[in-house]
């Protein structure tokens, strides 16, 4: 049997560690992760060990057990070929991963078999959670509707783009369609600003901010208890705790008056009853990050329309669709200097 070199670490450290190896390139993806007692076996990519012994993970010497070839989609039609015909046809092809927690979009023919396709989906894709989601997202705090369908822990950590998003999937939305305005807000300029992120969640837009663009001070206001809650942590674990402040309670009662360089409004539908405190805030000169969703035929109309209302000097420096919302409708982003 063919041998390959593996780095141990803590099964406790998995959910972490594993993601982050990942996106380095070094875990093999072509071979198996595998358990001994408490401890989780990370086949090495060929030529990659020197990094890991130098990163201070112990290596050791195993089987190298090849990944199924097959797609996931095909392994999972056949492990739950027992269900009626027309039940495996529904079968969700597409699902989102949240770390080591998958969640599928089910139809409601699907429920009845919850449990079982639960099992085979945590089986053939590795996940230690499965949740349903029902309903989407719903009410101000735009909590996701989801079941538990396999597993216990929702609780997740998601790594993109250099930072660690810890959150609870039965209780926050994350939304993955965002995440090139993640990445664009990780490449501003922000040195030496002084920033207001008026809707920070878990820490979206926040953390590649203060981690990367070298703000001097992020405030990051959130009114979502839940949310808040996994805002700190995600402050502390990305290690920006001495320039971010985070904030519980409504954005409209932070204190202060033209100080913040920059705000970002990562709100949609309801964000331009919000703009009249960001324009409270905002020094003249400075930048805000406008997010709304529009008809893709109005949206600019629509932006200057907002803005002009308020009786302020601005100039748009840029619109960007970040996502479609729905049939005709898309999220939009406008980079709007208050003159």
């Amino acid at each position: 049997m063919k041998m390959m070199k593996q780095a141990v670490i803590r099964s406790s450290e998995a959910s972490d560690t594993i993601p982050y190896l990942m996106e380095l390139g070094l875990i093999d993806r072509s071979a198996k992760i595998s358990k001994a007692g408490d401890r989780r076996l990370l086949p090495i990519t060929p030529g990659r060990e020197g990094e890991m012994a130098a990163m201070g993970y112990e290596l050791a010497e195993g089987p190298a057990y090849t990944v199924e070839r097959r797609r996931p989609q095909e392994r999972l039609a056949e492990e739950l070929s027992e269900l009626p015909d027309e039940i495996v046809a529904v079968l969700p092809m597409r699902w989102e991963f949240a770390g080591d927690v998958v969640i599928l979009k089910m139809e409601e023919g699907c429920l009845p078999y919850k449990k079982r396709i639960g099992e085979a989906y945590a089986k053939i894709l590795g996940a230690k959670t499965v949740c349903a989601d029902l309903n989407g997202i719903a009410g101000e705090f735009r909590r996701p509707s989801t079941e538990v369908i396999y597993g216990i822990d929702t609780e997740s950590v998601r790594l993109e783009n250099g930072i660690f998003y810890e959150f609870d999937v039965s209780r926050i939305m994350f939304a993955s369609g965002n995440v090139d305005e993640r990445q664009r807000m990780k490449e501003q300029d922000c040195e030496g600003e002084t920033v207001v992120d008026m809707f920070a969640g878990i820490g979206y837009f926040t953390l590649p901010i203060a981690k990367f663009t070298g703000a001097r001070k992020v405030f990051a206001c959130e009114k979502n208890p839940d949310s808040y809650k996994y805002l700190v942590r995600n402050i502390v674990r990305n290690e920006v705790s001495e320039r971010t402040v985070p904030i519980l309670g409504d954005n409209r009662n932070i204190p202060g008056k033209r100080f913040a360089d920059r705000v970002i409004m990562g709100y949609v539908q309801t964000t331009s009853a919000f703009l009249p405190k960001a324009l409270d805030i905002v020094k003249r000169g400075g930048m805000i990050h406008y997010h709304d969703t529009f008809y893709v035929k109005e949206h600019k109309q629509r932006i200057e329309g907002i803005f002009a209302s308020t009786g302020r000097d601005f100039e748009i420096e840029g619109i960007k669709e970040v996502k479609s919302f729905a049939p005709s409708v898309s999220h939009y982003v406008a980079d709007v200097r208050i003159s």
